[in-house]
């Protein structure tokens, strides 16, 4: 389970990203913050 929040959480920033590259900002930086907060190291939707 802990792997699949990892992997989840780095699509999520990725796609932050890439969000904020296509001048989408502020949809890049939900994206971001919601992938750092479903990452094992941040607080888990999923616990």
């Amino acid at each position: 389970m802990t792997t699949l929040l990892w992997i989840l959480a780095v699509v999520l920033v990725i796609s932050g990203i890439v969000a904020i590259v296509r001048k989408q900002v502020l949809w890049g930086i939900v994206l971001i913050v919601v992938g750092l907060l479903v990452g094992p190291g941040g607080v888990s939707i999923f616990t």
